[in-house]
């Protein structure tokens, strides 16, 4: 049985950003995320583009959550990035928005977002 490949986005509800900050920072992750697990993996990124690019966008509602799930990630050797804003708009410069992670095997990403709820 082939493994599911998925490509998960995780926004920081704290921060309190407006719609369109959300859409556009969880854009930033997806591509970044996206690029990095191509050359790292580049057999499950073609995959999951034949497969339809599943994406799921999760939240973490403190710094706390956030940080502790770049910890898991860290230790995981799951492909990941992490979006640092420019600061031109709703958050000081270099504020980390959001973590997209994959694409690969979903129930590797499951393992480490599990808790996380849906936006």
């Amino acid at each position: 049985m082939a493994k599911e490949i998925k490509q998960v986005i995780i926004l920081r509800k704290d921060l309190k950003m407006g719609t369109g900050k959300l859409v556009a920072q969880g854009s930033h992750a997806s591509l970044m995320s996206f690029l990095h697990a191509e050359k790292l993996y580049p057999d499950i990124s073609k995959k999951w583009i034949m497969e339809g690019e599943t994406k799921i966008v999760l939240k973490t509602n403190t710094i706390e959550e956030f940080d502790e799930l770049k910890n898991k990630l860290k230790r995981s050797g799951i492909p990941f990035q992490i979006v640092k804003d420019a600061g031109q708009t709703q958050v000081p410069p270099g504020t980390e928005t959001a973590i997209g992670i994959g694409p690969y095997y979903q129930d590797e990403i499951d393992r480490i977002t599990e808790k996380l709820k849906l936006l």
